[in-house]
């Protein structure tokens, strides 16, 4: 039974893992996020779900919610994101704590391609320049990561993706928030899979300038 730390619990991909986690497996779950009544309904109706109450840049609250943890999923946003990750980093240090998923964006590494890439990087702008700033934290530390780059996200209701490598080409424009959700479900069961890598994350056959819904 994995027990998995979800900061940034009320997140719209945390939220589908969360339910995927209490259906399909025995995972024992503590949601981290700043108002804990958004999940308590969700928490108080499953046995193995705990909702707790903090900001993701209080090192000593965090240190506090990592105890007992085997991995740390991290699902953050915000213009202090790179802080976040600097906070998220020193307490796993601390609490001993090495297993964590890292939700990240395409473009981080200038990966992607042609004119999507350009429009990519037109339209997010700062956005892909704080997210790289804190995947750099995470892949300058010991930790055992692993940072998810999600192509641009959709509500379909569909397990359907397929991965490239840091170094590789970026493909497609899409992906569903749902195939991330299941990604992250993966790895909590198989905490080799994808170790220390950072993968993008794609619905194949999606290629073109732009999402084909935007």
């Amino acid at each position: 039974m994995a027990r998995v730390l979800i900061l940034g619990a009320n997140g719209k991909i945390a939220r589908l893992a969360e339910h995927i986690f209490a259906d399909t497996t025995d995972s024992d779950l503590r949601l981290y996020l700043r108002n804990a009544e958004r999940l308590r309904d969700f928490a108080d109706s499953h046995t193995l779900v705990e909702a707790v109450e903090g900001d993701t840049t209080d090192v000593q609250t965090l240190i506090e919610s990592m105890k007992d943890e085997d991995l740390v999923y991290a699902n953050l946003a915000g213009s202090n994101i790179e802080s976040q990750a600097r906070a998220v980093v020193q307490a796993m240090h601390a609490e001993k704590k090495t297993r964590l998923v890292w939700i990240s964006t395409l473009g981080i590494y200038d990966e992607v391609p042609g004119k999507f890439g350009e429009w990519n990087k037109k339209v997010l702008g700062d956005y892909i320049t704080n997210y790289a700033a804190a995947a750099k934290v995470i892949e300058d530390s010991d930790l055992d990561y692993t940072i998810i780059r999600p192509a641009w996200l959709t509500d379909k209701p569909e397990v359907d993706y397929e991965v490239t490598k840091k170094g590789e080409d970026f493909k497609g424009t899409e992906v569903s928030r749902r195939s991330i959700a299941q990604i992250v479900v993966d790895i909590a069961q198989d905490p080799d899979k994808y170790s220390r890598e950072s993968i993008g994350v794609n619905k194949p056959n999606t290629d073109g300038d732009k999402p084909a819904w935007y």
